[in-house]
């Protein structure tokens, strides 16, 4: 296994396995040389998870707090929808979702990542409202937890919400505990949403029209994935680094953005157990720096 040191001051990772537990996680994370990286809490595909113990959760944090990571965000599990439009879904989609801030309570992950939801043919308007009203709800039943609620950009792929930015500044005005709401930034999303990334004066006004919408103090971390659907299709579909439409130039601009490059950037492209491809991806990503 040939690994790169980090070279340069940026935050650099990938999603990372726990198979075997959360504090294995850190461990390969550590091995493979992230200073950031993303886990699920628990099996991403189930509604409830198997408890974190307080010894678990406190060998998580020795082991973290031992390693060069410096920045960790969690995935909520992809059961979760905050605007389902079945009102059983819903209950059960907000009490795993507060299950999940639980969660990285325990282990001190101080950011939850999910996507805003899918409103099944209620409407723009009503799926906003829905989720606005899930986020207080779980802010409300999680009162002093030091997590934030961190939205993350969509392709637009169906009924999902969020894959423009001013749908994004609706739900944070709508939510009433502000100062726990954060943005995550999936490149392939956003991409794929009609967001040119490839032509650097393109990119710039992107993140400036984020910037005026949302705010840059709210982003908190990018999603680093090229796309294997082109421009503006809706289609989510990740990509190694420069193989796919957004390519390397997009992905140049991204790296060597002032007012980007201290975002934590974590991978989520396709990989085996070792995840000896998010090295590759990291290579390429670092060659980009100017």
């Amino acid at each position: 296994m040939k690994i790169i040191k980090n070279k340069t001051n940026q935050l650099l990772g990938a999603h990372t396995s726990i198979q075997g537990g959360v504090v294995k996680s850190v461990e390969l994370a550590s091995k493979l040389g992230f200073t950031a990286m993303q886990i699920f809490t628990k099996n991403n595909n189930q509604w409830s998870g198997k408890i974190i113990t307080d010894e678990e959760a406190r060998a998580f944090r020795e082991k973290l707090a031992e390693s060069g990571i410096e920045f960790v965000l969690s995935h909520d599990s992809y059961l979760i929808n905050l605007c389902a439009p079945d009102d059983s879904i819903l209950a059960k989609s907000r009490g795993a979702f507060i299950d999940e801030i639980e969660r990285c309570r325990q282990l001190g992950i101080r950011y939850l990542n999910f996507h805003p939801g899918s409103h099944g043919g209620r409407g723009m308007e009503e799926g906003i409202k829905l989720i606005a009203e899930s986020i207080n709800l779980a802010h409300r039943k999680t009162s002093g937890a030091d997590v934030y609620s961190t939205l993350e950009t969509t392709a637009g792929q169906g009924n999902s919400i969020g894959y423009r930015f001013e749908q994004m500044r609706e739900i944070i005005d709508l939510v009433e505990d502000k100062e726990r709401m954060k943005v995550c930034i999936d490149t392939a999303h956003i991409f794929a949403a009609g967001y040119e990334l490839r032509v650097e004066k393109e990119f710039d006004k992107v993140f400036k029209e984020f910037d005026d919408i949302i705010g840059l103090d709210r982003l908190v971390a990018f999603h680093v994935n090229d796309s294997k659907k082109d421009l503006g299709t809706k289609v989510d579909r990740h990509d190694h680094i420069g193989k796919g439409f957004i390519g390397l130039e997009g992905f140049r601009n991204l790296m060597n953005h002032p007012k980007l490059t201290h975002i934590p950037k974590i991978l989520e492209t396709p990989k085996g157990k070792e995840q000896l491809e998010d090295l590759e991806n990291l290579d390429v990503l670092r060659s980009l720096i100017n």
